[in-house]
């Protein structure tokens, strides 16, 4: 059989694209590895209507809500090789080997975080360290904030941060702001700390510096490598944007690639991730890969 429609993740984006192709009828399959990007994380905020709603919560409700429609199928497995056919596309999933095509392709696999390479913190990592003040600055309640310097664009985070807290730069050898940025740092507040972190520990996100001092926090923000979790779409000769931590796959205004026929959404698809961007993100790739079967392109 050949899918109207396959969609590589089944996280927030690529579940949001297959709810339209479902209430447009559509054949549809999603290929889900299981490795959501705030597995992490206990709680999912400033999404209207589920702000502090179990992240796991959402996901779960989503995927109910789409396979109750009828010509939705999940497979769990992981999308590991791809290619154009007379058809449309061919989809090898690892695990099996088994091959599944369809006419277009929905790419919502999501990112990998790469951290810091710090003892302590990848343990801490949704818990008491994190990347997006919108999603977690509130829940400090104005408590003590770090931001560790990762390189130069640390800076907009730590601009950013002390609406949330009073907030300490750690700037960790990667970045030395210059005298512009030193006095705008100054003027919000921001204590800069040309330390060196040796661990983290604690409960929060106490650091402990090099030279054996102790920083107590209570939350510590930081920003990530990241890349694309699937082969699929460079395997597809998709083109790629370098965004502020790594590259996403190219997209116009209605998440249509590069390669025709072929729409991504979610994180791996925009320079900023978040469950109401992701959702509004699939949305409209789903809309558009069904327009796409329609009216051709």
């Amino acid at each position: 059989m050949t899918y109207d429609v396959m969609i590589i993740g089944g996280s927030y984006a690529g579940l949001a694209a297959g709810l339209q192709l479902a209430r447009a009828r559509r054949r549809v399959l999603v290929i889900d590895a299981g490795m959501r990007r705030n597995r992490f994380a206990g709680n999912s905020h400033g999404f209207l209507t589920q702000d502090g709603t179990a992240a796991a919560e959402i996901a779960a409700k989503g995927r109910s809500q789409l396979l109750a429609y009828d010509t939705v199928e999940w497979l769990a497995g992981e999308a590991t090789r791809a290619g154009a056919v007379e058809e449309g596309f061919r989809i090898t999933i690892g695990a099996t080997g088994e091959e599944r095509t369809g006419r277009r392709l929905v790419l919502a696999p999501g990112v990998k975080d790469h951290l810091p390479e710090i003892p302590g913190l990848e343990e801490r990592w949704g818990r008491s360290v994190f990347h997006c003040p919108y999603c977690h600055g509130y829940e400090l309640d104005r408590g003590r904030i770090g931001v560790l310097a990762l390189s130069p664009k640390s800076f907009h985070h730590a601009m950013l941060l002390p609406d949330w807290g009073p907030t300490t730069f750690f700037l960790n050898g990667a970045f030395t702001p210059d005298l512009e940025q030193t006095e705008q740092l100054r003027r919000r507040g921001v204590t800069l700390d040309d330390g060196i972190v040796d661990r983290l520990e604690g409960d929060g996100a106490t650091i402990v510096m090099r030279e054996g001092r102790v920083v107590p926090l209570d939350g510590l923000f930081t920003l990530t490598r990241t890349s694309v979790a699937s082969p699929i779409a460079e395997q597809l000769g998709c083109a790629f944007d370098e965004g502020p931590t790594g590259a996403v796959i190219r997209t116009d205004g209605i998440k249509a690639t590069t390669a025709p026929g072929v729409f991504a959404c979610g994180d791996a698809a925009r320079m900023a991730g978040s469950v109401t961007l992701a959702v509004g993100d699939g949305a409209l790739a789903g809309m558009a890969a069904h327009q796409s079967l329609i009216f051709g392109g």
